[in-house]
């Protein structure tokens, strides 16, 4: 492979994120973690499976950042995950001092990398992974819109009986309780769910998705997602390696669009070589805006309680 991909943390998001590059031969794997032997073992394991299904991607775990250097993309997933009962913002002060470590790190070994944060709670995340890297924000990007846009499509498969690839949706805002799926921009076949569910399974849906994470966690007890969460980075990693301009909810760093002045909120990009290539406004009725600017301010409480800790 002439590409490299760094993922840091080991766990299930991790292992899935570096098995998912591997399998699509997007580039080489580095994977990052502090335990001892566990990211060298899950890369030996996926490059014991390599022969099973045939792909030639080369892979390395380590706990030493120097492997990691001139990596074209990083994910970065250390970090606490939930547990029942946790909110995403109950591991602000603990995964805000992970991910500024691990950043700097990576700044100082890939200066041109571009950062893909799925480390929750996301959105501060990014500001905290921005902060430390010193990158322009088309290089730093968090993993949530695909994610939430992804269950939301999910979930009207199922409740209409068609397939997923029918369906396309759309989730802004920040990664949490507050975020805002739009049923206008959500269709199937081209056709807006508005026309094909009542109001009240629609509001069903959309409530369903904004507690999505929270029932996985609450049905495994013991973790969070992952299938779906290394899907979504990977995607992302994907249309950046291989130049896909392609439009995806993402976490971008906004500067007045959405009426958003210095924030990272999930929002339509266009994704390519060079990050976010662009950041696409969409048309929003007034009760979305309002929305929406209820999402903006949620994150912003968490981004000032950042500014007051000492991590």
């Amino acid at each position: 492979m002439d590409k490299k991909i760094t993922v840091i943390g080991a766990g299930n998001v991790g292992a899935t994120a570096a098995q998912r590059v591997a399998e699509k031969e997007l580039a080489d794997v580095v994977l990052i973690d502090i335990l001892e032997g566990v990211p060298q073992g899950k890369t030996l394991d996926l490059a014991e499976a390599a022969p099973i299904e045939l792909y030639n991607s080369k892979l390395k775990g380590s706990q030493q950042y120097e492997d990691t250097a001139n990596s074209d993309i990083v994910i970065i997933t250390a970090g606490l995950p939930r547990k029942p009962g946790m909110s995403r913002d109950d591991l602000l002060t603990t995964n805000a001092r992970i991910v500024k470590q691990v950043t700097r790190e990576i700044a100082k070994y890939s200066p041109e990398t571009i950062l893909i944060i799925v480390s929750n709670p996301l959105d501060a995340m990014c500001h905290v992974a921005y902060e430390a890297s010193g990158f322009p924000p088309n290089r730093v990007i968090g993993m949530a819109g695909v994610l939430d846009s992804a269950r939301l499509r999910s979930f009207i498969a199922m409740e209409l009986n068609v397939s997923v690839s029918n369906i396309h949706a759309c989730v802004l805002g920040g990664h949490g309780d507050t975020m805002v799926p739009l049923p206008r921009y959500s269709t199937v076949a081209g056709i807006p769910i508005t026309d094909l569910l009542s109001e009240d399974r629609i509001e069903a849906l959309v409530d369903r998705t904004r507690k999505g994470g929270a029932e996985i966690v609450g049905l495994l007890k013991t973790g969070s997602a992952y299938y779906a969460p290394s899907a979504a980075a990977v995607e992302m990693a994907e249309a950046i390696i291989k130049d896909q301009n392609k439009i995806l909810p993402c976490a971008a760093y906004l500067t007045g669009e959405y009426a958003c002045q210095n924030l990272f909120i999930g929002v339509p990009v266009k994704l390519g070589k060079s990050g976010i290539e662009q950041i696409i406004e969409l048309k929003l009725t007034s009760d979305e805006s309002k929305a929406l600017a209820t999402s903006a301010q949620a994150v912003q409480n968490l981004v000032d309680t950042l500014k007051t800790l000492n991590y």
